[in-house]
């Protein structure tokens, strides 16, 4: 048995140090001597010690507690322990390189522009999240979209926040921020001015369009890493394809003409393209194509094929006013 003070001593520690870890239950005396006073036993000195560098790791007391109290062996909880404040410290340093961004950028300004860049950026949190992008898209999507395609969509849609950002980064992903919060209904289970064609009494079926979407997006990508022109072939195809199969249409050249005026640029998606653009931009080298690029890609594409109206059948169905209208795509 050993004092409160030759444990501290003992330690390298003061007899404060060794009563707070006491009397919050993390190193239980063994026993009182006749005069009141704690004693401690052989055990003593490596808890406090196991404590103290628990402690060195920034680990809060409660969860020293935690650690301690955990069945099994200290290996174990010392894995926990060790991968969690790897995370909590990567989430600081990911605010102090966002928030080193920020003071470069307010630095780096104009007097005038100082105010209205500190509105944008104050606006978000550090470290950034993408939760109002990824809203932007759950109020924009059509209603029942099977979850493993709105996961999908969101993967490409929601830009990430730069692990490296730069002020020109920060002010790209502020200014996303500002616009898709201005764009979203906040109000429980409100859906941003869904597009006709979502009504489900139209017959319209999304997952086929928003399926056939996510592989036409990916075949025009390829083309246009490969710097090809728009033009007729595979991804065109599927991208024709999915619009008639959402509605049980056929691929014909009456649909694709009145599916080339249909396609009408939306000015939202492409304000939310151009920002997620300059969000991903690298430093050197092209950008990766973004959905909204594929997208312009095989419109344009469809547009190149389309040609005059020749026959008067084909003519009249492409004008049918009662012809169900191609759904609306990941762009717009």
């Amino acid at each position: 048995m050993v004092s409160i003070g030759e444990l501290a001593e003992q330690a390298g520690v003061t007899v404060r140090t060794v009563r707070f870890y006491s009397d919050r239950g993390l190193l239980p005396e063994a026993a009182r001597s006749a005069g009141g006073h704690r004693r401690y036993g052989a055990e003593a000195l490596d808890r406090l010690r196991l404590i103290r560098s628990l402690r060195a790791l920034d680990l809060p007391v409660p969860a020293v507690g935690r650690v301690l109290a955990r069945e099994g062996s200290l290996a174990d909880a010392l894995e926990d322990v060790v991968a969690g404040q790897l995370r909590e410290l990567g989430s600081r340093m990911a605010a102090l390189r966002w928030r080193e961004a920020v003071l470069q950028l307010l630095g780096d300004c104009t007097a005038e522009e100082r105010a209205d860049r500190l509105r944008l950026v104050g606006a978000v949190s550090a470290p950034p999240s993408t939760a109002p992008m990824a809203r932007f898209w759950r109020q924009w999507l059509p209603p029942r979209l099977p979850a493993r395609l709105v996961t999908a969509i969101l993967d490409q849609a929601v830009p990430q926040p730069p692990a490296e950002p730069s002020p020109a980064r920060v002010l790209a992903f502020a200014r996303l921020h500002a616009f898709v919060s201005a764009t979203c209904d906040t109000r429980p289970g409100a859906r941003s001015e869904q597009p006709a064609e979502h009504r489900p009494e139209r017959g319209y079926r999304p997952a086929v369009l928003y399926d056939g979407l996510l592989e036409s997006y990916a075949l025009a990508s390829t083309e246009l890493r490969a710097g090809r022109p728009p033009r007729e072939g595979g991804a065109l195809d599927c991208f024709v394809s999915a619009h008639a199969g959402s509605r049980g249409l056929r691929d014909t050249p009456a649909l694709r003409r009145g599916l080339s005026g249909q396609l009408a640029a939306d000015p939202r998606a492409d304000r939310y393209w151009q920002l997620t653009a300059e969000l991903s931009r690298p430093p050197t080298g092209p950008p990766d194509p973004t959905p909204g690029d594929s997208h312009d890609w095989l419109c344009a594409a469809l547009a190149v094929g389309v040609t005059d109206v020749a026959d008067p059948t084909e003519a009249a169905e492409a004008a049918d006013p009662t012809e169900p209208r191609p759904g609306p795509d990941l762009r717009n």
